[in-house]
């Protein structure tokens, strides 16, 4: 018994009012230092619920993924968009270097079809990284996803309304994103895995913009085309 508390402390699922634990889950940087250094030098979790908590989409919160994605898409792994408000703005994907072959976005039906769909994106080998709008989720939905999230080990960012900052979450990071005054966007860290909250920044959005495009059909894959500017 003992050894296995010692495992959990050491990984940071336990967490310890008196003193701070470095994680030692596997996690990938953000790509901006800034908040990496926020993130105390990890960014965002694998195999693990991340939460991006905002009022409404369009503010700049994709440009937090570019760099993921990115670096993801180009070592041949699959980036999913589940559900978002608009169709991702293929040209502008294709502006920072994201391999469009990687790209699938997803929309579902109902809220049984879209929670069967993302635990599968989540378990799947081919998988990246995992975007999803999801609306409104029961507590236990959210742990179901979270193990689906640890049986996957890949990045799996959940965009959620700014009012679910009250709901508690077994996600292992969660940010609250607001636009600032200069076109950019302020993150303040409501929770991240082994340590305390609080920490806050502001990252420079205004060479990223335009990412979103029209209203979405149900299943799109990338390669698309890139010539419209």
């Amino acid at each position: 018994m003992s050894e296995l508390l010692n495992t959990l402390m050491q990984d940071a699922r336990v967490w310890q009012g008196h003193r701070h634990n470095k994680t030692t889950q596997p996690a990938e940087l953000t790509g901006y230092q800034v908040l990496d250094n926020q993130l105390g030098g990890i960014g965002w979790p694998r195999g693990a619920l991340s939460e991006c908590l905002l009022d409404a989409p369009g503010i700049g919160e994709l440009t937090l993924l570019i760099p993921l994605m990115q670096r993801l898409s180009q070592a041949g792994k699959t980036v999913f968009w589940l559900n978002p408000p608009h169709t991702p703005y293929a040209p502008a994907l294709a502006r920072e270097d994201i391999n469009l072959d990687q790209v699938i976005m997803i929309h579902t039906k109902n809220k049984g079809d879209f929670l069967w769909t993302l635990e599968n994106c989540l378990r799947s080998p081919v998988t990246g990284l995992v975007m999803a709008w999801p609306g409104k989720l029961a507590a236990s939905e959210i742990r179901r996803l979270q193990l689906a999230a640890e049986a996957g080990s890949n990045v799996c960012v959940l965009f959620r309304e700014r009012h679910y900052t009250e709901q508690n979450s077994p996600a292992a990071l969660r940010l609250e994103l607001e636009p600032d005054d200069q076109q950019g966007l302020k993150v303040n860290v409501v929770k991240r895995r082994g340590s305390w909250p609080g920490q806050h920044c502001s990252l420079a959005m205004t060479h990223r913009a335009g990412l979103f495009h029209r209203e979405a059909p149900s299943v799109v894959q990338g390669p698309w085309p890139t010539s419209a500017r």
